[in-house]
């Protein structure tokens, strides 16, 4: 059965870092776009970024620019997004996404608090 399933939230204090994973399982994602996305409380889910097959072309929404880094690899089936200086604002969770599946994982929860 096909699934993607994300790995790598927690509470983090304002300024650290995070590393997030997905992990995707009963398919081969090197051909897809992949991209990540998060719903904050009380928000609507949101594009994060994306990339494309090859991982050569991220692309990111105007607010992930500068902190937040989307990379993937083919060979372990794994999409990551690294995010920096954290914020409060970037608490929820996070979703990866494999678009042309129509597939969403379960999420991580990201908390930034100090």
């Amino acid at each position: 059965q096909a699934q993607l399933v994300e790995s790598g939230g927690g509470l983090v204090e304002p300024g650290g870092s995070l590393n997030l994973s997905c992990a995707a399982s009963g398919f081969l994602f090197g051909p897809f776009t992949m991209s990540w996305h998060r719903q904050s409380p009380g928000k609507a889910r949101e594009l994060v970024a994306s990339i494309n097959p090859d991982g050569d072309q991220p692309n990111y929404v105007d607010y992930a620019k500068g902190r937040f880094t989307i990379s993937r690899d083919n060979t372990k089936n794994i999409l990551y997004l690294r995010i920096d200086d954290l914020k409060p604002e970037d608490t929820g969770v996070y979703y990866c996404r494999c678009p042309f599946k129509a597939m969403w994982g379960q999420g991580t929860q990201v908390t930034v608090s100090s």
